[in-house]
């Protein structure tokens, strides 16, 4: 018994996308209506954040500006992009049906990433293993993984627990830029799950 539980462990781990792996390339329809794919962006640091409008969780970052505030913050750095991407398929909360409900959204929420993708199939957050909203993957300039979790510290879904959390994207990239590895490497995501 304990052998099936340790083989299953293993099965499992195995399907998990680790910091150190290859991200994995994509070429998705953006809110401009632009093909955008990862390769366009090696030499770079990269960020993925898995968004769905209607998720409390998302909308604890959102309204409080928290995300916005940390996009921009790099939107003047021409060696990080971001990547906002919705995995919603049809029928399910927050799926976007093409690019102008995609650039409506965008501008609704005073985005600062670079681009809102569109992948309705569920193939990218599937490859990715992406499992809640929101769920954030920083790839390093060689298109490897560097970060994959949380966007912070503090689970909760409330806008006062950002003021005391550990915003993870601004420590990695820190870090990350002055050639070290992020600390973590690897947290749980929390938030809603994704609605492939």
């Amino acid at each position: 018994m304990k052998s099936l539980i340790a083989l299953m462990f293993l099965s499992f781990s195995a399907l998990a996308v680790n910091p150190g792996d290859k991200a994995p390339n994509f070429t998705l329809k953006s809110h401009s209506g632009k093909e955008i794919s990862l390769e366009d962006f090696k030499g770079n640091y990269v960020v993925l954040e898995w968004y769905n409008s209607g998720c409390p969780y998302v909308r604890k970052h959102y309204d409080s500006g928290n995300m916005q505030t940390t996009q921009k913050a790099y939107q003047a750095n021409e060696k990080v992009t971001w990547l906002t991407i919705v995995s919603s398929a049809e029928g399910k909360q927050g799926y976007l049906a093409d690019a102008k409900a995609a650039m409506e959204q965008y501008n609704s929420e005073k985005m600062g990433s670079n681009y809102l993708l569109l992948d309705p199939t569920g193939e990218v957050g599937q490859a990715y293993k992406a499992k809640t909203t929101p769920h954030i993957f920083i790839i390093d300039p060689d298109l490897n993984l560097s970060y994959v979790g949380a966007m912070d510290s503090d689970s909760s879904y409330k806008q006062s627990a950002i003021k005391g959390a550990t915003n993870y994207v601004t420590s990695s990239l820190s870090k990350m830029m002055l050639g070290e590895k992020p600390d973590p490497a690897k947290t749980k995501p929390y938030g809603c799950s994704v609605k492939y």
